[in-house]
């Protein structure tokens, strides 16, 4: 039995070989467009990819039933959303935190932390970049001016840290780095808002 989002599908397990088969076959179905599968059920239980194509490894033999939950793309988007808002929180922390090691003179483990932070900015800029793409309008002011102080802001950084200038990081870090962060909270909220507007079109 297949069951996704509580509806039994017509589909039979015996059909086919393994369970990534069975995966694609039911995605394909045109009520399942521009969601996201969220959770999938095989025999009851919980399974999730630990290797890339694990799915082909489970023959349909041995499997009862499966269960697939999705939810529409753009719920998943206002969602990270969401989790966006709090890593910007995580962004002024960390910079904070970094800049107070400095000037408590424990520059190897400020520098450990400064790096963790600029993975951070990177991942959380890239996932701003996929949002836009899909939902965001590509003119919007406040992202734009938002990209443009944090990239002068990276190019400065970089140069005092590769003069080893720690005070200056630190003061970078508090007075500029902060609220430029902070700034990015109304982009998240922004492109909250036109997800949402997306969504209902």
């Amino acid at each position: 039995m297949i069951v996704v989002d509580g509806r039994t599908t017509g589909i039979s397990i015996q059909n086919f070989e393994n369970l990534e088969e069975l995966l694609l076959k039911v995605m394909e179905d045109e009520s399942l467009e521009g969601r996201v599968v969220t959770d999938v059920f095989v025999n009851k239980e919980a399974f999730s990819e630990i290797y890339p194509h694990q799915a082909e490894d489970i023959e349909a033999a041995g499997i009862e039933s499966v269960e697939i939950r999705t939810v529409p793309a753009s719920e998943m988007a206002v969602d990270i959303t969401d989790e966006l808002e709090k890593v910007v929180t995580l962004m002024d922390l960390g910079a904070k935190g970094v800049a107070e090691l400095f000037r408590q003179a424990r520059d190897a483990e400020a520098l450990e932390i400064y790096r963790d932070l600029l993975d951070v900015i990177q991942d959380f800029m890239a996932m701003i970049g996929l949002l836009r793409q899909e939902y965001g309008e590509r003119n919007q002011p406040g992202f734009v001016k938002a990209s443009e102080e944090i990239s002068a802001l990276f190019s400065e950084m970089l140069g005092v840290v590769e003069n080893e200038d720690w005070v200056l990081l630190s003061d970078l870090l508090e007075y500029e780095f902060i609220p430029a962060v902070s700034r990015w909270k109304q982009v998240v909220g922004d492109l909250r808002g036109e997800i949402r507007e997306t969504a209902k079109a």
